[in-house]
């Protein structure tokens, strides 16, 4: 019998990351790619490295499973409250060079770690203890929603054809209900885009004949 872990897969946790990441840069105030026009790649368009950064985060929390209890501290909103912090701090001085919003990056960092901890809670369990402990260290006490959105996978015995049929199913799954969901936010994304690269066309206007310039 496979033996299964409680978890989404990476691309799970990646793909959440990304349309957290994405979803967050929508807010009201200058998105972290506003530079980014018609013309520019679709990696420049997409975010670049701060959207690479944010898929990262997202699968991070599971590097537990090589030096800690699984689905503790790395699975908490402390961890969330950590990264956000330490987001902010370390790449102030990148993004005020770059003329990137050092709050703006830092809420979506911490956005796309949270959506782990979400998509957890979110997921299929039959172990025991079931769930994560968001609230470590304040609280012990395991949470998971049970409402199984997610299939479990297998990490152990990982190129057996048990696990291999099984993480397959997983991940197709996955697939099938989070690439809608970035295809509508890449589609909001670009609008909102565009939107940005027409305004500063809009906003220049020859000097009015009869004016002098203000200096």
């Amino acid at each position: 019998m496979v033996e299964m872990k409680p978890m989404p897969s990476p691309l799970a946790h990646a793909l959440g990351g990304i349309a957290a990441s994405w979803a967050v840069d929508l807010l009201p105030g200058s998105p972290a790619s506003r530079t980014a026009g018609r013309g520019e790649s679709f990696y420049r368009r997409a975010g670049g490295a701060l959207t690479l950064t944010c898929a990262g985060l997202a699968v991070a929390p599971d590097a537990d499973l090589f030096f800690t209890a699984h689905r503790t501290a790395t699975h908490s909103v402390t961890a969330v409250a950590v990264v956000t912090i330490v987001s902010a701090v370390v790449t102030g001085w990148v993004t005020r060079r770059s003329g990137l919003t050092p709050t703006r990056v830092a809420l979506m960092c911490g956005a796309a770690y949270a959506s782990h901890l979400l998509f957890d809670w979110l997921g299929t369990d039959r172990t025991a203890p079931a769930g994560l402990q968001m609230l470590w260290p304040f609280s012990r006490t395991w949470f998971i929603s049970g409402l199984d959105l997610f299939s479990q996978t297998e990490r152990r015995r990982f190129l057996s054809v048990a696990s291999l049929h099984t993480n397959f199913l997983a991940m197709a799954w996955e697939t099938a209900l989070l690439i809608p969901l970035l295809a509508a936010l890449w589609l909001i994304r670009v609008k909102a885009l565009a939107g940005l690269s027409a305004q500063p066309a809009r906003g220049d206007h020859p000097a009015q004949q009869g004016t002098r310039p203000v200096l």
